[in-house]
């Protein structure tokens, strides 16, 4: 597979306009690179050892962000699990979609909810731009059939479709039928083994194939969210779901073996990139789906999980690309979710799909260093909640109480900035209210 320079990539990323009608095989297929996604769960802004994390190191993820761009003001599109996978697989606001609703989607929400049938996704819109597809991990986007991977762009899936699942007896958290969580496409499968461990062989096993077209590979897994269960936790309860480790206990101990088995698992995937002499070939990011939670180190930012101040919605994020993605560079570029879909269809060639504009914008340009970075709206919503960062600021209602803060200088939202700038707030608040008219409204308390 020939490797784009960086000319070329400036080229073909300029827009997806003027390459959706390249045909998607041939030389110009073979000239587009691999995409190597991998989603963390629940990972907390802190919580490697490059971001802060004091009391353990992640040496596999420590080192990619030094082979390419760390990102210090990325976001992920909602708090909380569904939402934001919901975000990424369409690159649009979640509250688009009744599943982006959930807040997560549980065996509690309304039934049959999921991805609609024909709506575009990242991996159909990748599939048809000549690319082979895969999902290893977590996908919590609908239970039934119709809402499975497979049916929407995904060549293939291996993982679990709940939202939290035990990490050796693969029992869904919320589930309570005694049956695996595991799936191989549209079957249900029993597998020994940590999930992690799974997931990561997985992976490995599928950059190690031959492929003859370039490959989108989403690799989600579900560490470090709960249950809080390291390697060596075999041998702990795991049938108490509602009120045993998949809620309650849990320790920094476990947090540290998760991040550790993570990590390396990483390091497996991206040594099999290099065996395979594709490493270069690879486009790989890294981030998080949300902010983290109990055991989470989110210092500098506010709070966590399920709000909307930075701690639940900053996330880490690293992209490397050799040759294209200038090495050992930090970034304070606002972004978010969607923008990797965004950025994945402009590297590819394809399109968003008729009727359904992205809400994202291609990144790669100012990753590369090609264009300068513009400032940005994006918005927030939760059941109870709003948010909104324009530029520098932040404009958060919580509890029916209103703030307006200076993110550029005041990371954890601590100095109330509504009463000395009150054109701002005024300005700030009516471009969420204009965003919010045009989502979906809050389902029912």
């Amino acid at each position: 597979m020939a490797r784009l320079s960086r000319r070329e990539f400036v080229g073909a990323t300029v827009g997806t306009a003027a390459l959706a009608g390249l045909a998607p095989c041939g030389a110009h297929a073979q000239s587009r690179p691999n995409i190597l996604f991998i989603l963390a769960d629940d990972l907390g802004y802190g919580d490697l050892s490059c971001y802060g994390r004091p009391d353990y190191e992640t040496p596999v993820l420590d080192k990619l962000a030094t082979q390419g761009v760390k990102l210090t003001s990325a976001y992920a599109a909602a708090p909380v699990c569904t939402p934001t996978r919901c975000a990424f697989i369409t690159g649009r606001y979640p509250q688009r979609l009744p599943v982006g609703l959930q807040e997560p989607l549980t065996a509690r929400s309304p039934p049959h909810l999921g991805i609609p049938d024909g709506h575009p996704t990242i991996a159909t819109q990748l599939k048809a731009a000549g690319y082979d597809t895969a999902l290893v991990g977590k996908w919590h986007l609908g239970w039934d059939e119709e809402f499975n991977p497979t049916r929407h762009g995904f060549d293939e899936f291996f993982g679990c479709l709940s939202g939290a699942f035990d990490f050796f007896t693969h029992m869904a958290a919320d589930a309570g039928d005694g049956k695996s969580d595991l799936w191989e496409n549209t079957t249900r499968v029993e597998r020994s083994g940590y999930a992690t461990d799974l997931f990561t062989e997985r992976a490995v096993d599928y950059v190690s194939r031959r492929h003859d077209k370039p490959f989108y590979l989403s690799l989600h897994y579900n560490a470090p969210h709960a249950p809080w269960e390291g390697p060596e936790d075999a041998g702990i309860d795991h049938t108490r779901h509602g009120d045993g480790p998949m809620a309650d206990g849990g320790s920094q101990r476990a947090y540290a073996s998760m991040m550790r088995s993570m990590d390396s698992g990483i390091g497996r995937v991206l040594d099999a990139l290099r065996r395979a002499r594709i490493e270069r070939d690879t486009l790989v990011i890294f981030t998080s789906d949300n902010g983290g939670e109990r055991y989470s180190y989110n210092w500098p930012f506010s709070f966590q999980k399920m709000y909307l101040n930075e701690g639940g919605v900053r996330v880490p994020a690293i992209v490397r690309w050799p040759g294209v993605v200038p090495e050992n560079r930090t970034l304070d570029f606002p972004m978010i979710t969607m923008d990797w879909t965004a950025s994945f269809l402009a590297l590819a060639g394809a399109t968003a799909g008729a009727g359904y504009p992205l809400d994202g914008q291609n990144v790669l340009p100012v990753l590369t260093g090609e264009r300068q970075a513009e400032e940005r709206a994006f918005f927030w919503r939760t059941r109870t909640r709003d948010a909104a960062r324009v530029g520098k600021w932040k404009y958060v209602k919580d509890g029916g109480v209103e703030h307006l803060y200076d993110v550029s200088v005041d990371l954890g939202e601590k100095a109330e900035r509504k009463n000395d700038e009150p054109e701002v707030f005024a300005r700030v608040k009516s471009q969420y209210d204009a965003w919010a008219a045009q989502m979906l409204p809050r389902p029912p308390a």
